[in-house]
Parts: C-alpha cells; structure tokens; sequence
C-alpha cells in the first residue's frame, strides 16, 4: 500500500507554525490546532447553550444539562460528597476529551486522543495530582494504600511490591486504553474507506459496513471519554477515602 494511501496517514503530525525556544522545538501543530479549537467548541457549547429566559430547554442546553449531571452523578457516587470540589475538574477533562474524540470523527481531521503522548499527558497530570492529595490529606498514611486492609504483616514483603507496581501502572493503563480504541476504530475506518473506492460500483457492502462502524465510533468516542472520567473519580476516591 502506498504510503500516502496508509491507513496511519490520518495520525501523522505535521507541523502548521515552526517555532523554536532554546532549542526546543515547540512547533504549532496540526494536534495543537485540533486541542485549540476544541477548547473553543466545549467553551462555546457549555456558555451558549444555556438560556435563562427559555421555558422549555432546547436541544443544545438538554445535551449539557445531561452531560453536567451525568458527571455530577458520578463523582458523587465515587468520591461522596467531599466529591464536589472536584467536579470542575473532572467535568472539564471529560468535555475536553469527549469534544477531541468527536472532532477526530471529521473526515480530513486530526483525533488528538489517538496519541499516546496526549493522553498520557492528561494521564500523568491525574496520576501526580491524586499521588500529591493522598499525602498531603493522610501524611505517611497514604503509604498504606499499597497493603490491603487485613492482609498478615508477613504478606507485605509479597504484596506491597504488587500493589505499589500496580499504583504505577494507572497512568499507562488509563491512556492507553483512550489512544487505542481512537487509533484502532479510525484505522478500520480507512481500510474499509480504501475498500469501497477500490471495489467500485461492488463497495456498496463496505460502504454500509463504514456507516455502521462510523454509528459505533460515535458511541466509543463518547463511551471512552466517559470510562476516563469514571476512573479518574476512582483514583480520586481512593486517595481521599484511602481502603473505603
């Protein structure tokens, strides 16, 4: 296949504004282009949507008023009440993340969640967050997070090796998951894309085929932003809650 026909063409980077700071390069990119106007969509969608004056709530403010206590209903599930101080920034990451998956479903964009350095770059700044609210809220207590209630003294050289690996491994657990279901759904929409121009008038089957997993990327996309919103209010229950 040539490469400019690569189902991996879509997930290049490519560099829109050259820039160089000390060396380091800090190019604008076609990524960084996708984050800005997704920002901008998410800010734009969550002001304008609402509107006082309305007696009955349109299409736009019910999509946010939804989105808003779906999220408010898990972090409160999650963390409990102490919860609500961290909505904004929960509520936030899943609205950045959800608008970032959404754009990449544009033909002829770029999905922004189909890196591994962006999502483990929200994955990291979650991980070291919670790390820094687990022991500034517990002190040395925190520690014990990594031996499970119960367990015999005499386990912990066994155990706490296993768990303090496993406390390593969200960060990467968490943004691999977001980066591989984008790169995975998107790739297969390519190869079945490439399909239906090669088969002619005989691509109907894969055309029908793409509509149907473009329905199913649709709801991965929302789905994905979800899982990470729901996990990132697991890790803040545990470092607030510590064995709850």
């Amino acid at each position: 296949m040539a490469a400019g026909h690569s189902p991996l063409e879509q997930f290049a980077i490519h560099r829109l504004v050259e820039m160089h700071i000390g060396g380091i390069d800090v190019s604008f990119t076609n990524s960084s282009l996708m984050m800005v106007i997704g920002v901008a969509l998410m800010s734009a969608f969550l002001t304008l949507s609402p509107k006082r004056n309305a007696l009955v709530p349109g299409r736009w403010q019910l999509l946010a008023e939804m989105s808003y206590e779906l999220i408010a209903k898990t972090v409160r599930d999650s963390v409990g009440s102490e919860g609500r101080k961290f909505f904004p920034f929960v509520f936030t990451l899943f609205m950045f993340i959800l608008f970032c998956n959404s754009l990449g479903l544009i033909p002829y964009s770029f999905t922004v969640t189909s890196h591994i350095i962006v999502t483990f770059a929200l994955a990291g700044v979650i991980f070291v967050s919670v790390t820094i609210l687990g022991i500034v809220r517990h002190g040395a207590r925190f520690f014990s997070l990594f031996l499970p209630p119960g367990v015999p003294i005499s386990l912990a050289p066994l155990l706490v090796p296993i768990e303090f690996i496993s406390y390593l491994s969200r960060p990467i657990s968490l943004s691999v998951r977001l980066a591989a279901n984008m790169m995975a759904g998107h790739t297969m929409i390519k190869v079945f894309a490439g399909f239906v121009v090669a088969l002619g008038l005989f691509g109907f089957a894969p055309f029908i085929f793409i509509v149907l997993l473009f329905a199913l990327e649709t709801i991965i996309a929302f789905l994905q932003a979800y899982v990470f919103a729901v996990l990132t209010c697991l890790y803040i229950s545990d470092s607030v809650h510590l064995h709850h």
